[in-house]
């Protein structure tokens, strides 16, 4: 039994997505508007205590060579804050692509990309999450 969030982490938003207990299954929960460090601590902090999470599991977004660009190294600072401030353990995932894989999963449901971001993003943070438990089981 595991239970971690998935989050995708904008400058503007921040996708957040939960699994099932059994770990099989990651689902969308909500996306955070980043207005403060603060508001999103608390506001996960009450997500944690709901979903007893045990892990936060972090989209870090490498160049398309596989090198850690700018914002790579910003999501690192910022989740590394975040681990401390939830005493909870970070584990990154590639998610190079996971934003485009939202888009589609959008257009293939009929949905405009451009009119759902908050959408996308919590789909991008379930893509996310769903290949760590993929990779755990896989172990």
């Amino acid at each position: 039994m595991i239970s971690a969030l998935g989050l995708d982490v904008g400058r503007k938003r921040i996708g957040v997505a939960g699994c099932d207990r059994t770990g099989l299954i990651a689902t969308g929960l909500t996306t955070l508007e980043y207005r403060s460090f603060q508001q999103v601590v608390e506001q996960l902090q009450a997500l944690i205590a709901e979903r007893q999470v045990s892990v936060l599991v972090v989209g870090l977004p490498y160049t398309m060579s596989g090198s850690l660009g700018f914002q790579a190294r910003q999501v690192q600072k910022f989740a590394s804050r975040l681990s401390q401030a939830l005493s909870l353990p970070v584990e990154f995932v590639d998610e190079r692509l996971t934003s485009f894989q939202a888009e589609q999963l959008l257009i293939a449901e009929k949905l405009s990309p451009r009119r759902n971001r908050a959408l996308i993003d919590r789909k991008a943070a379930a893509i996310i999450l769903q290949q760590w438990l993929d990779q755990r089981r896989s172990r």
